[in-house]
């Protein structure tokens, strides 16, 4: 029997805690290892730490093991840590702007919007540098064999050797009742646009061969132009200018617009340009349906037209052999340029707008750099040529007679063959070249004749911008967006970078005009500059009150002089005044007399 010293007592169950079950992520327990271990002071040191510590401790080994696992690979550290080294022609190819200047310190709210947007800014640049890699297609060219022409290749030869698919975009359509053809191909190069001369309108599919209408307007037509879309169209006929949509419904009778020769269209203004008999140059805006400018150049018949697609200036040619640049905001010509000793025939911009070819009626082709408005090259045709055409990779076409040829590098170096030609059956009315494809449309006597032209379209586009193959869904947000960013005609000029700049020409001039006015120049000394306080103190309220309680202080005595001046000049004045009524008070002998 147990003595009462030795008395066993049983431990209650209700105290007992169960022990969690075993986790693949925990830590196994070494061998020879207690966790209830008992130290110097007699306390458990496993059991007792606050269970938040633990958390914390296994938080900190956790951040510091995927620390560790993003600086290395496969378990093996980066050779080369960082992001791939991005070359600088590559990186100025892309490059937007500069760095913005940055204010002073106490515009800190300032300051951080800007360090944003430039942070912003490089990383789109850094990304279109590194995306450039990625662009699927590149442009490629004719090559002949080993003393072998390119020029002498025929256009049954190349559609021979080439894919099925491409060999399908060389075709000719057989419409001689109704020529001679003006042809117009959309910004997205998918739809073909045919306008007969005797009143035959079509509109084409022409990649999958697909007739979306087809009519009969029963008048001559000067020239047919898409519009913002493949939807609607322009057609320049005898009398007047009028609007259909892709079913052929006439939509609109412009009878402001009358004896149209040639139309340009500016997809970013939504404005559409025509040239008229009558020697006017008017714009109309798609938009809203109404008229812009209307200028009359006085310079006889326009029938040479055509437009910059950087800055959106219309370039037209005269029978005297000059050729001007107009703008929606001016009455008067930009630029007037002499460029031929005869009438010119045809003219012609490149994309980035910095070289303009033309050809005239003395069989001269030349090519101008517009930015120094100068003559780089010049080149003698035997016939002249009657129509030109630039490519969106710089080829030139060039229409004599029934010959249609289509020269490379001619803004660089100098050319002494054809790159490629091809003869039509009649004579050339209209050439175009298709965006996006190696394709040259030619509208002749007998119809329309599709060539292929390797290297003439850009092989990579712009989804946001011009896509090939977006669906109607696409088709209505892009346009709404588009109007959305409509830009007004009153920004067209000749030079777009100086939107962004200062008139430092008037500015002078009107802040001279102001210290005329004023007497003194209120830019001469260093304006005060509140110091930027913390706490709330250095608000837009505050730091207003803090200048006006310093304002005009170097004016002060200035101002303090005049008011004694003028107090003083008062006073006088009042004596004066006093002393004329006393002496008026006195009456004198001959005061009788007065009445």
């Amino acid at each position: 029997m147990a003595s009462t010293g030795e008395a066993v007592v049983n431990p209650a169950h209700v105290g007992n805690k169960k022990k969690p079950p075993a986790r693949y992520w925990d830590e196994p327990k070494e061998e020879g290892k207690d966790d209830n271990k008992v130290g110097k002071d007699g306390k458990q040191t496993g059991e007792t730490l606050p269970q938040k510590h633990v958390e914390k401790t296994k938080k900190r080994k956790k951040d510091e093991v995927q620390g560790d696992e993003k600086n290395v690979i496969s378990g093996k550290s980066d050779p080369f840590p960082g992001s791939a080294h991005i070359p600088k022609d590559r990186m100025q190819k892309f490059k937007r702007r500069d760095k913005i200047k940055k204010p002073p310190r106490q515009h800190y709210k300032l300051k951080e919007m800007m360090a944003r947007s430039d942070e912003a800014s490089e990383m789109a640049e850094k990304q279109a540098a590194r995306l450039d890699l990625l662009l699927p297609e590149d442009a490629g060219f004719l090559e002949g064999d080993e003393d072998e022409d390119t020029c002498t290749i025929s256009q049954e030869d190349i559609s021979d050797a080439v894919d099925i698919t491409s060999a399908s975009k060389y075709f000719n359509l057989k419409l001689s009742q109704f020529g001679p053809y003006r042809l117009d191909y959309s910004r997205t190069g998918r739809h073909l646009l045919l306008g007969g001369r005797r009143g035959h309108i079509a509109c084409i599919d022409w990649q999958s061969k697909q007739l979306k209408c087809e009519i009969n307007v029963m008048e001559s037509i000067n020239d047919v132009k898409w519009l913002h879309s493949e939807a609607m169209y322009a057609v320049a006929q005898k009398k007047w200018l009028y609007i259909y949509d892709s079913n052929g419904i006439e939509l609109h009778c412009i009878r402001k617009f009358n004896d149209v020769l040639r139309m340009q269209f500016l997809p970013y203004h939504f404005l559409l340009a025509t040239v008229s008999a009558t020697s006017f140059l008017q714009y109309l805006d798609v938009s809203v349906g109404k008229e812009v400018a209307a200028i009359c150049t006085k310079t006889g018949r326009l029938d040479v037209m055509c437009q910059n697609p950087q800055n959106a200036i219309i370039h037209l040619g005269h029978s005297n052999g000059t050729v001007s640049l107009w703008s929606p905001n001016q009455k008067d010509a930009l630029v007037k340029m002499l460029c031929h000793q005869g009438a010119v025939r045809s003219v012609a911009v490149d994309k980035t707008g910095t070289y303009m070819v033309t050809s005239g009626m003395d069989k001269k082709l030349k090519v101008y750099d517009i930015r120094a408005f100068k003559p780089l090259k010049s080149y003698f045709l035997p016939a002249g040529a009657s129509c030109l055409s630039l490519s969106q990779r710089g080829l030139l076409s060039a229409a004599t007679g029934d010959i249609v040829q289509v020269y490379r590098d001619v803004c660089s170096t100098p050319v002494t063959k054809p790159y490629m030609a091809h003869r039509v059956q009649r004579t050339v009315w209209g050439m175009h070249f298709c965006p996006f494809e190696d394709v040259l449309g030619v509208g002749h006597g007998e119809g329309f004749t599709s060539m292929l032209i390797p290297g003439a379209g850009e092989p990579n586009f712009d989804g946001l911008d011009a896509n090939p193959y977006r669906s109607a869904k696409q088709r209505q947000e892009w346009e709404v967006k588009a109007l959305l960013e409509k830009v007004q005609p009153e920004l067209i000029s000749l030079d777009p970078s100086e939107l962004g700049h200062l008139d430092q020409a008037t500015f002078q001039q009107r802040h001279q005009d102001r210290v005329q006015a004023l007497g003194f120049d209120p830019l001469a000394t260093q304006k005060f500059v509140p110091r930027y306080k913390k706490k709330g103190r250095s608000s837009a309220g505050s730091i207003e009150r803090r200048k006006r309680q310093v304002a005009n202080e170097d004016l002060r005595e200035e101002i303090q002089q005049s008011a004694e001046d003028k107090m003083k000049i008062e006073k006088e004045r009042k004596e004066r005044e006093k002393k004329d009524t006393l002496l008026s008070s006195k009456r004198s002998a001959l005061d009788r007399f007065k009445k």
